[in-house]
């Protein structure tokens, strides 16, 4: 290691991703960093993925095919084995750019004592064809408490502020990464790059918007348990008609995406009254609801593609190894 290239540790969760896992560990592997540690940790996968991993194993600092107990029992297993002063976890149906890690590295130079570094990220299609190139920005511990999403793939991460919060709470199964980015941000500062940093595949087999209720309640409970820490309670307290608001439009977002557009609306609205300045950014889905619940003849033509939309912006995410 040198004060140039420290190591950088990237774990793989993986899990019945043979279509995908050899593109996500080349993109990996072509980011010719000098000091890469790459760890890639199987959940007992059946698909062939095994003898994917086999190919590449010389060019791996270790990987394990045994069964776990989801997505983040699998990334801290990998948090457990690794040396490198920043990582990062890139699933295995994603992609990382060229040079990414080469401009994680040089941000945290930048910017000493960070505990966080992230950027944009491109959507993929099945075949890893960029179909979508959303743009996130800088969020602080309110925003992250008001429900903005950060692109997963782009980010990387100090290991001693991952390890000082305990890595992932593993009784969390679907805004696992937001739980972890506002601990992450209570400690420490976050830094974003106005670049494009990986790619995240839109394909049939990620978990997608039936499984809005799971969000849903795993959002409210980071509130819930956030608010029991002093710093984050007194934020609460200042700005509780915004982080209200933020609730109820990743909420209504994620109803609009299941065709329910009347009870979008209504979140909407409720976010509206809370908090005006905050729903002014969902204005375009306040309005998509509103034509599709009058039955407009063209709003499903509409709603087909601000869903794309949504999914580019990760306010619907896809989750999966």
């Amino acid at each position: 290691m040198s004060e140039t290239s420290p190591i950088v540790t990237v774990i793989t969760p993986s899990y019945n991703q043979a279509r995908f896992l050899e593109d996500t560990i080349q993109s990996v592997l072509r980011q010719e960093y000098p000091s890469l540690e790459y760890l890639i940790i199987d959940g007992g996968s059946t698909d062939g993925s095994v003898d994917i991993i086999r190919r590449y194993e010389s060019q791996l600092a270790y990987w394990v095919s045994e069964p776990d107990s989801g997505q983040a029992d699998a990334i801290n297993k990998g948090l457990a084995r690794a040396s490198g002063k920043y990582v990062g976890w890139l699933n295995s149906d994603d992609v990382y750019l060229p040079g990414a890690i080469y401009r994680a590295v040089a941000t945290f130079a930048e910017f000493p004592g960070t505990s966080m570094v992230y950027a944009n990220g491109i959507k993929i299609d099945e075949e890893g064809n960029p179909i979508a190139w959303p743009r996130y920005g800088q969020y602080s511990l309110l925003d992250l408490l008001s429900m903005h999403i950060i692109h997963q793939p782009t980010v990387f991460m100090c290991r001693e502020s991952v390890e000082s919060v305990q890595r992932l709470d593993p009784t969390y199964h679907f805004l696992l990464d937001h739980h972890l980015w506002i601990r992450l941000a209570r400690t420490g500062s976050l830094v974003f790059v106005d670049e494009f940093w990986a790619g995240a595949r839109d394909h049939s087999q990620a978990k997608n918007t039936s499984q809005r209720q799971g969000f849903v309640i795993e959002a409210g409970r980071i509130i819930d348990e956030m608010s029991q820490f002093p710093d984050v309670a007194d934020l609460m307290r200042q700005h509780p008609h915004q982080i209200e608001a933020g609730l109820r439009i990743f909420e209504a977002v994620y109803l609009l995406a299941d065709n329910q557009a009347a009870l979008a609306l209504q979140g909407f609205l409720s976010a509206m009254r809370t908090d005006p300045r905050s729903a002014r950014r969902c204005w375009r889905l306040m309005l998509l609801s509103l034509a599709i619940a009058l039955n407009h003849r063209r709003a499903q033509t509409i709603l087909c593609d601000l869903r794309a939309r949504m999914q580019e912006r990760h306010y619907i995410q896809t989750q999966s190894r």
